[in-house]
């Protein structure tokens, strides 16, 4: 969500700055924005459509500079709107932005002449009223309704000659999670950076044949091909780009501003990742990618061990009782199957609390809890808060499973699964569920281990269930064209009921949530048994019932269920196990799965929940890879 890039270089910067933009288009975003420095004044372009059409509005001017900022907006303060994308300018008070040239490239205006101050910033400013009213009271005008001009005015009212000085004076200034990257008319080889809650990365550039350069972004993916010496920036941290060298600072206790070592990592972003090949989207080639994803996520696992999760699990697994899950959206769901197999397997009592929510209530801490995070960016503000909560209450037992081994969650907590999913480009999370579910699945079985719950003959057959998903899953995507016929009818409905139990509720839930989010198709889950209390009332003819069907120990109990809504004339579409003796009838249209695959089901039993809400949404026409009002990395609260 919210993607910046930033550069000073000798050469002509905004093909860079444009490119990364592309490359953080993944993320989500409804306006888009690029400004320099150019001719000995600031120039911006804004655009409500895509990257692309900002580029060839930035081309057609001519826009040529070699120090510049650029922006993906996802809105949270204002509508989407060109006066409300970034970046953001401030001439001074008593300068009324809306009257002095502060128009937009590509539409016949020349540029902002009078600006002095360009900024662009992803979080939210909480205390952005408060600060507005101060700066209007002293001559400010706004040309917006987002946080985001606050800050550029109130730097420009710190400004006195030295931008890193101005930045460093209002940061203290500002209350919530930010990262920015600023630049000044009157130094034109200079911009400055900060991060506060949300992600902000340091590209240090080339040095040598007549070329200098730095760079900033959200995410080191924006700068691939560019450079691969990423600097990580931590909380507080203030960074000043000048060609030729970079300077960071940090607070101390009193608030002081003292020079920063950060290690420069050789980061090889994943800049091929982004090509579409043979499928139609990025989503349906993420979901043909999860035998693959599967398989690297458990490639070296040769046993069953608490050093998979770094060194020194195996004390902290023997000390902790509990387990917390904290995770939002879809990782959520993944949470609620491992409180199953935890408890069933482990043995060890397992809650699972929805990241955003988790710190503003009161609840009971336990030191000996785990407290396990699950998140496929690392950079999910809700839950990096979280997390944060839980500390704070003294539960320092920390693990996270994460698909990005660089990203903020890896560095804050002590133990980590890295997924290995590969880059997720699409909103809709696919492949990355399903390897959050592997890694789950051996934590597992590492605390059933340490607990004297696994013994070798078990730990062989799971080793062996685990390394024949990715075959099993090939068998599984075999099922498009079947589930493509049903996307013909659910394309025609606009609400949905997704049925599971036990094990497979929370699968039950991710279906209903990939429908919804990419097909815009009302659609609720419930655990089967829960029908007679409530839901039943909805359903009709009209209401399509997706039933997934395991031949568990709750089979007999699912079909109860089912004819519960066929004795209400509604239609069921059920996935299931071979072996479960459901038939196609009238009213009943069944998909058999290959194999039946026990505690591991819900890994199989999720994709054809995918390929059913892809397809749908392929009929309706809609955008499958960047659904409305959605962004794929939350970093906002």
């Amino acid at each position: 969500m919210c993607g910046i890039v930033g550069a000073v270089s000798t050469r002509n910067i905004v093909p860079v700055l444009l490119e990364g933009l592309k490359r953080l288009e993944y993320r989500g975003y409804d306006s888009c924005g690029v400004a320099v420095h150019q001719g000995g004044e600031l120039r911006r372009a804004r655009s409500t459509s895509r990257v692309a059409e900002l580029e060839a509005n930035v081309q057609a001017d001519g826009v040529a500079a070699g120090t510049g900022i650029a922006h993906t907006r996802w809105a949270t303060h204002g509508a989407p709107a060109v006066h409300n994308a970034h970046p953001h300018f401030s001439a001074g008070p008593n300068v009324d932005a809306l009257a002095t040239g502060f128009g937009e490239l590509g539409g016949g205006d020349a540029g902002a002449t009078t600006a002095r101050i360009g900024l662009v910033h992803n979080g939210i400013i909480e205390n952005h009223d408060e600060l507005r009213a101060e700066l209007r009271q002293r001559g400010y005008h706004f040309a917006s309704q987002t946080d985001t001009e606050v800050i550029a005015h109130l730097v420009h009212s710190l400004y006195d000659g030295d931008l890193l000085e101005a930045v460093q004076r209002a940061l203290p200034r500002l209350r919530g999670a930010y990262a920015i990257a600023v630049f000044c008319r009157d130094e034109p080889q200079r911009v400055v950076g900060a991060r506060q809650g949300s992600p902000l990365v340091l590209g240090v550039g080339a040095m040598g044949k007549g070329t200098q350069e730095n760079f900033l972004a959200s995410d080191a993916m924006a700068l691939a091909g560019v450079t691969d010496q990423i600097v990580y920036l931590e909380e507080g941290d203030v960074v000043d780009l000048q060609l030729g060298k970079v300077w960071i600072t940090a607070p101390d206790a009193q608030g002081r501003y003292l020079p920063a070592q950060r290690p420069v990592r050789t980061v090889h972003a994943h800049s091929g990742a982004a090509e579409l090949g043979p499928y139609r989207h990025y989503m349906q080639k993420e979901i043909f990618e999860q035998p693959r994803a599967l398989a690297d996520t458990l490639e070296g696992v040769a046993g069953i061990s608490p050093e998979l999760f770094g060194d020194g699990a195996y004390r902290i697994f023997k000390a902790i009782d509990r387990v917390l899950i904290l995770a939002c959206g879809t990782s959520s769901y993944a949470g609620m199957v491992a409180k199953t197999w935890l408890e069933s397997i482990a043995g060890i009592p397992t809650s699972v609390e929805i990241a955003s929510e988790y710190r503003y209530r009161d609840s009971v801490p336990d030191p000996k809890t785990l407290v396990v995070t699950i998140t496929q960016s690392g950079e999910t503000a809700d839950t990096l808060a979280a997390l944060k909560h839980a500390r704070s209450l003294g539960m320092e037992h920390t693990l996270t499973v994460c698909n990005v081994s660089t990203s903020a969650m890896v560095r804050e907590c002590k133990l980590a699964y890295i997924t290995r999913a590969g880059v997720e480009i699409g909103v809709a999370s696919t492949k990355a569920f399903s390897t959050q579910l592997a890694g789950l699945y051996l934590l597992t079985l590492a605390l059933a281990q340490v607990r004297g719950r696994l013994s070798d003959a078990q730990e062989a057959a799971e080793l062996k269930a685990l390394r024949h998903l990715p075959v099993a899953l090939q068998s599984v995507l075999a099922l498009e064209p079947q589930i493509i016929a049903w996307s013909e009818d659910f394309a025609r409905k606009e609400n949905a009921l997704f049925l599971g139990r036990g094990l497979h509720y929370p699968i039950a839930l991710e279906g209903a949530l990939k429908l919804k989010e990419i097909s815009y198709i009302h659609a609720e889950a419930y655990p089967a048994g829960e029908l007679k209390h409530g839901p039943l009332a909805l359903v009709t003819e009209q209401m399509p019932v997706v039933t997934v069907a395991p031949n568990d120990a709750l089979l007999e109990k699912l079909k109860s269920n089912m004819q519960e809504v066929r004795a209400r004339g509604g239609q069921l579409y059920v996935f299931a196990d071979a072996d479960t003796h459901i038939e196609n009838e009238a009213g009943v249209h069944v998909i058999r799965m290959p194999e039946n695959y026990g505690r591991l089901s819900p890994i199989l039993h999720v994709v054809p929940l995918q390929l059913l809400a892809y397809h749908t949404a392929c009929a309706r026409g809609t955008d499958v890879d960047k659904p409305r009002n959605l962004a794929k990395s939350v970093t906002v609260e």
